[in-house]
């Protein structure tokens, strides 16, 4: 199984409605079509977010969003390619954006919570607030779901085996469990390329950073 990665920054500061329009009602939607696709997420990094991050390195400071899809396995990565290229021609794209980091991951592990009753093949489909996100080496043997408000956690790899992304599912507050989170990843190795946690995109509430612009 693979994990599809996306850390993407609006690079027009008045795009972000529009960005999050286009992803969440029409790009999101139509990776289902593709057969091996089974899951897709976006989640923001809002400002009280950025204000909770504990590491992060000059590659992916400037991201403002991560994309998750969850696929059966490579031979998906064709057709996924392939579909992005259709909807640029259909004019169906979004060009004031930038991925800085993005690509397949192999699902190294997943873990529960032992208060969740479902398995950890489901966390992801379980509703959550949140995800807390630790990018850099390895850091999870399976103890972040023993905080309070995790509900669940998966690790994913790159092809090298050389940078890892810890995804923790959050059903508690996300912001206080992300100061629990964020002590613990100090406590971590060094290299950590990010560590905080991002807010669940609900369905046309936008407008994080607008609320940073006066009227």
């Amino acid at each position: 199984m693979l994990g599809f990665f996306s850390f993407t920054e609006v690079t027009d500061p008045a795009g972000h409605a529009a960005y999050n329009e286009w992803h969440q009602l029409d790009h999101l939607p139509e990776q289902f079509s593709l057969d091996g696709i089974f899951f897709g997420q976006r989640w923001v990094c809002s400002p009280a977010c950025r204000s909770a991050r504990v590491a992060v390195s000059p590659l992916l400071e400037p991201c403002h969003y991560m994309t998750l899809y969850l696929m059966r396995d490579e031979r998906v990565l064709p057709a996924f390619a392939e579909l992005a290229q259709i909807l640029r021609r259909e004019d169906r794209f979004f060009e004031a954006r930038r991925a800085h980091l993005s690509g397949p991951f192999e699902v190294a592990d997943r873990f529960v919570s032992p208060r969740v009753k479902v398995s950890a093949g489901v966390v992801p489909f379980r509703p959550s607030r949140g995800v807390y996100v630790v990018v850099g080496p390895p850091v999870d043997d399976g103890s972040l779901v023993a905080h309070d408000g995790v509900a669940g956690a998966w690790r994913f790899v790159d092809g090298a085996g050389t940078r890892t992304i810890t995804v923790a599912f959050v059903d508690g507050d996300l912001l206080s469990v992300a100061v629990e989170l964020g002590q613990w990843c100090l406590d971590r190795p060094d290299g950590l390329e990010w560590a905080g946690p991002l807010e669940a995109v609900d369905p046309y509430r936008w407008d994080w950073f607008a609320r940073l612009t006066p009227p």
